[in-house]
């Protein structure tokens, strides 16, 4: 069986087995809740009215349904179908049907991709989105960049959310003797290997350089920000409620530094939104 392909089913296993609880887990926690504000303002810069968004690893369909409520019109694709069974279940509660399709599908197979908004097919969207790390589940994200052009407008937008190869907050874990932690994404050519609800598969690291560099030739970069570069990591539970003040304080110089080197590229997550030539 090809390796990337293996990959994908494990990590499809995983989000399957966390599915019924994903949003329990994740929704509660404050800082979640701020990178998800801090995508949301910078898409929204970019995203005209009642556009056409085709969203990759779209999960329980948070934004979907985000997307949706504000008038455009989404096709949320995954390859977990235990997550597209909640955003379904998601859709029909919001009465969002007529707003948003689903699609099981791989974003390594978009060449496949059968189904499209208003239930057209093979359709161009005006943005093509990828929040929170999806992405950096394939070592092959160069297919996935070099799909991207023939499903966008001429203008279009991709805006992806990716994880760096340098973490500044992990990176100060050497100073409490974590050497694994803080290296793990510098030295990461192969991948590392990442565990939910007991399921093992392989995630890799990608600078912005990266996708600015597959993507040249028929996109041009319209923005990038880190994010989490001052304001501590998600992991790091309880840090919003405990320290009030100082969260503030940190989302305060966040927001004044995110486009600025070398904040921009040493967050735990960037946003980079490109646009099509």
């Amino acid at each position: 069986m090809n390796v990337s392909r293996h990959n994908e089913q494990l990590a499809a296993a995983a989000f399957d087995l966390q599915s019924k609880i994903f949003d329990e887990l994740y929704l509660p926690n404050s800082i979640i809740q701020y990178k998800r504000e801090r995508v949301r303002a910078h898409v929204q810069q970019y995203i005209g009215n009642n556009s056409s968004v085709l969203e990759l690893n779209s999960g329980t369909g948070e934004d979907a349904i985000w997307f949706a409520a504000r008038g455009h019109q989404v096709h949320a694709t995954d390859i977990s179908e235990g997550m597209q069974q909640i955003l379904k279940q998601k859709i029909a509660a919001a009465g969002l049907n007529e707003k948003i399709s689903t699609e099981l599908i791989s974003y390594t197979a978009l060449k496949d991709l059968r189904t499209a908004a208003c239930g057209q097919h093979k359709k161009e969207y005006d943005l093509i989105f990828s929040n929170f790390a999806g992405l950096n589940c394939t070592g092959e994200l160069d297919k996935v960049l070099h799909s991207l052009t023939p499903l966008l407008k001429k203008g279009g937008i991709a805006t992806l959310v990716i994880l760096p190869k340098f973490c500044l907050w992990e990176f100060l874990l050497l100073f409490k003797g974590k050497f694994k932690t803080a290296f793990r994404r510098l030295f990461s050519r192969k991948g590392v290997t990442a565990h939910i609800e007991g399921t093992f598969f392989t995630c890799w690291y990608y600078n912005p350089s990266y996708v600015i560099k597959h993507l040249k030739s028929d996109f041009n970069l319209l923005d990038l920000e880190g994010l989490c570069t001052v304001v501590p990591p998600s992991y790091m539970e309880g840090f919003a409620e405990k320290h009030p003040k100082m969260f503030s304080f940190l989302r305060t110089k966040e927001n004044k530094w995110k486009r600025k080197w070398p904040w921009k590229n040493t967050g735990d997550y960037y946003i980079i939104s490109l646009q099509k030539k």
